[in-house]
């Protein structure tokens, strides 16, 4: 018997066909998605609205071979297994492929693994299942509504704003960058004074008058307060209460994110992209193996092996009283519980035991995830924590501080906590005694405005609205980066004029659509299709019959915003040059047509990476129609070559084709390894 499993990712294939050890087993990659809705039909969405939402799917421009290759090995194939990636996504992959490659109902199933370790996999082939259909129409769902959000609100804003797209998703997450920046300027800061008592081992902070809280609104009444302050202050109490502080849990796509942002400085997609090449596997001294499980998660749960396992590693290296318990997390409508958290596939592979196989990003990244699912099954921290009151002439003043009576969770993991403690010195002998303080301050403050969003914040933000899903937070992130509607300043985002301008055209013509509470609740329909508690047909066309609408309106009745003036005059008939935008990007040319049809003509020289292959002619950077990079040989027509990744400007020791660069690794785009 041949069996065939088909999964993601070429390196994934590497890995699972050494723990097959089975030549009845060939591990194959579909290379991630195989097809898309076709761009025919009513506005180019590849969708029949009008016929139930039916799609017109194609094969990918550039994946025909691969198809047919595919289809061979599964005609010839007994059984085949879809081991594609355990979400959402994943499971429409492995629909399409089922689709598309003409799988037999009877000779496949669907495996799903949450890490890429040998026990796992062989588990999960022994529990096969078949495809859930609840959860493809819930990709297809929102796939539809990405498109033709994307597609009829895109057009809108390129025929009528500077703005190039707009989304479900990323309108929203636009709108909350510029809601906050107006925040911050039309922010009046109000003034206010605090007084502060110094004493040789510690400070303490006016709170009250009269046991009443007090306010100091300027600097005239902090100096009357000032002139009734003596220099001694008389202790009225103090109070010693232990407190626990618990570990996190371990992480989830959001969080990891968000502590490697702040934390490590990467952006959410360099994690993700190092993410990644953790999971699929890396070469340790024990093999290939899966460093790490599946990051796109919004699950904290951890399997009880791996609980089991991690007990007796804390016991051993700390000792009994340092294991803790498992940490839940707070649990929400919108979490997808499918599987596990982001943790280690095995607590024994510390990280000073595989950092040599690991670049530096790397072993940060592993570092920080085992770290982090290590501290979550250890003992709470313990703290003395310390309140002292002081009397002035019925003047309250209060000093806090803590004492790290036991450290727990904080023996591995203090160097990602962010709170200091202050220690006060043991009074309780001076409990209704005097003692003098040195110096009395004032200090004037100004009230702040909100902070603008960083990278972290905004995905801490968009996951507690319920909008996005782990897997779309930094594609989020990067697309108003890359469409010039924001930029960062001090890791910090500012919407640009244009990110100003398409939020104000959005919220005027399509607000009903375009806001935090529509799109939670659309991410709430998904889960609802997904667990088979709505159709995902009367979700589209109620959807649909709102939106069209507002597109057409929108069309007839949005102002256009003129083109920008370069400072030029069209050297023709003398009238300004504005800046344009066309299929191929965006272009100069003069105001007054189309009574006058000069263009600017700017040329750009082409930078060569590579000789071609093919031709010995110049392999260099090219757009496509729509924008997007590839490599091409500049004798085209007469030589073909073209590439998606950047060449090396290396050749292939087995077939002669350029070496490319390919999401950080250098592969043959022929032999793809």
């Amino acid at each position: 018997m041949k069996n065939i499993v088909i999964v993601e990712s070429p390196a994934k294939c590497r890995t699972i066909e050494k723990y097959l050890g089975d030549k009845n087993f060939d591990v194959v990659s579909s290379k991630g998605h195989i097809r898309d809705l076709a761009t025919t039909g009513k506005y180019g969405l590849g969708i029949d609205v009008e016929n139930n939402f039916k799609p017109n799917y194609e094969v990918i421009s550039g994946r025909k071979k691969d198809v047919s290759a595919l289809k061979k090995l599964v005609k010839e194939a007994d059984h085949v297994y879809l081991a594609t990636d355990p979400d959402r996504e994943g499971e429409t992959i492995s629909w399409h492929l089922f689709d598309e490659l003409g799988i037999n109902e009877d000779k496949y199933n669907r495996v799903v693994f949450n890490e890429i370790t040998k026990d796992v996999i062989l588990k999960a082939l022994e529990n096969p299942k078949k495809l859930d259909m609840n959860l493809v129409h819930s990709g297809e769902t929102r796939r539809f509504l990405d498109r033709i959000i994307g597609f009829r609100l895109s057009k809108v804003m390129q025929s009528k704003t500077s703005g190039r797209s707009a989304g479900r998703v990323q309108s929203v997450a636009l709108k909350l960058i510029v809601d906050r920046e107006r925040e911050i300027l039309a922010f009046i800061p109000k003034e206010y004074w605090t007084i502060e008592a110094e004493f040789d081992q510690f400070k303490a902070l006016l709170e009250t008058y009269q046991d009443k809280e007090i306010e100091i609104n300027n600097e005239q009444e902090a100096d009357l307060i000032l002139k009734k302050l003596d220099k001694d202050f008389l202790i009225k109490s103090i109070e010693e209460k232990e407190k626990n502080r618990a570990a996190k849990e371990v992480f989830k796509t959001s969080t990891l994110q968000q502590l490697a942002s702040s934390k490590l400085g990467f952006a959410p997609s360099k994690t993700m992209k190092i993410a990644q090449k953790l999971y699929e596997g890396v070469n340790v001294s024990d093999g290939h193996v899966g460093l790490i499980t599946y990051m796109r998660t919004d699950s904290v749960r951890v399997s009880d092996e791996f609980v089991k396992s991690t007990y007796g590693y804390i016991k051993e290296n700390y000792g009994e009283k340092y294991i803790g318990y498992v940490k839940k997390g707070k649990k929400k409508d919108t979490i997808q519980d499918a599987h596990e958290g982001i943790r280690p596939t095995s607590i024994n592979r510390t990280p000073d035991k595989v950092k040599q196989y690991l670049d530096n990003d790397e072993y940060k990244l592993y570092r920080l995830i085992y770290i982090r699912a290590l501290a979550s099954l250890m003992s709470n921290a313990k703290f003395l924590a310390t309140t002292i009151k002081l009397d002035n002439n019925s003047y309250g003043f209060k000093a806090t501080g803590s004492v790290l009576v036991f450290d727990g969770y904080l023996k591995v993991y203090n160097e990602y906590e962010d709170q200091e403690d202050t220690i006060l010195p043991d009074l309780k002998d001076f409990i209704n005694q005097k003692i003098s303080s040195n110096v009395i301050n004032k200090y004037q403050h100004f009230t702040k405005p909100p902070s603008r969003y960083n990278e972290a914040s905004l995905i801490k933000e968009l996951e507690s609205l319920g909008i996005g899903r782990p897997s779309t937070y930094a594609t989020i992130i990067s697309t108003i980066k890359d469409r010039n509607y924001v930029t960062l300043e001090e890791k910090k985002f500012i919407p640009t004029e244009v990110g100003y301008e398409t939020t104000d055209k959005l919220q005027e013509f399509f607000s009903s659509i375009i806001n935090v509470k529509y799109t939670a609740n659309m991410e709430k329909d998904l889960d609802l299709i997904a667990d088979n508690k709505a159709d995902y047909i009367k979700v589209l066309t109620d959807f649909y019959n709102g939106f069209s609408p507002l597109v057409d309106d929108a069309l007839k009745n949005m102002e256009k915003t003129p083109p920008q003036e370069t400072g030029e005059m069209c050297p023709e008939c003398n009238n300004p040059l504005v800046i344009r935008k066309g299929k191929y990007g965006e272009f100069v040319a003069c105001s007054n047509y189309p009574k006058c049809k000069y263009i600017k003509k700017e040329k750009k020289d082409l930078v060569k990476v590579a000789t071609c292959p093919k031709c010995g002619g110049n392999i260099v950077q090219k757009p496509t129609r729509k924008g997007k990079i590839f490599w091409g040989c500049d004798q085209y027509p007469k030589c073909k070559y073209a590439t998606w990744y950047k060449p090396n400007g290396e050749k292939c020791s087995k077939c002669n084709d350029l070496l490319v660069d390919k999401n950080g690794q250098i592969i043959c785009p022929t032999c793809d390894e």
